[in-house]
């Protein structure tokens, strides 16, 4: 197995990192001339991988190794179609109260809404807190009202690689992503990969050579 190799830019992060600890984000991005939110995934990926140590509030600090320790050559090569999991819908004229029914009932983050068996938007557990407290009359109120609508969706295929659906989890800040059979406009969703999947398979990656 071949150990994760780190960009240049996370190179540059390291460096910063180990001769300013503790280095907050923001001053990292300063550093680099770069925002926040570029970094996001750099960072999210470093630690992750232990090289650096986040502590809230403080700042990264570097673990002091000087490479990565953990064989990550097995997720590097999984496609998304590997760990993906099953996708639950609901027509766009679902009532908010059945929406928020369903997600208690599957415990689940997310509905994708469809329309004619097309994806047309996604609802989330926050998107429903905002419509109860916004209509009282739930169940009169269609999630096509307070769906997020495509094209802002963010997507994945089922043959990307993990790591960029982890990245594009990391620097949007959402929860999961609609994964489609290929890139048509009119294809198929056939899955969704989410913030906890992926936790979880770098869990149980980590477990296995500790």
């Amino acid at each position: 197995m071949i150990p994760i190799e780190l960009s240049p830019r996370q190179h540059q992060i390291v460096a910063f990192v180990r001769a300013n600890e503790p280095a907050t984000g923001d001053s990292i991005a300063a550093h680099l001339k770069l925002t926040r939110a570029t970094i996001r995934a750099d960072l999210s990926i470093l630690t992750m991988t232990g090289i650096l140590d986040a502590r809230p509030k403080v700042g990264y600090f570097y673990s002091g190794l000087e490479t990565n320790p953990i064989h990550l050559d097995e997720i590097r090569q999984l496609k998304v179609a590997d760990i993906m999991t099953q996708p639950f819908f609901a027509k766009k004229e679902t009532s908010v109260y059945d929406a928020i029914v369903m997600l208690f009932m599957e415990d689940i983050g997310s509905l994708y809404v469809i329309d004619d068996e097309q994806l047309v938007g996604l609802v989330s557990r926050k998107d429903l807190l905002k419509g109860a407290l916004a209509d009282a009359d739930t169940k009169a109120t269609p999630i096509a009202t307070i769906m997020t609508r495509m094209p802002n969706l963010v997507t994945v295929t089922k043959n990307d690689k993990v790591l960029h659906a982890a990245e594009q989890l990391v620097f949007h800040q959402i929860d999961s992503l609609p994964v489609f059979e290929n890139n048509s406009g009119k294809a198929k969703v056939v899955g969704k990969i989410s913030k906890t999947r992926i936790t979880a398979l770098f869990v149980d990656t980590i477990k296995k050579v500790l």
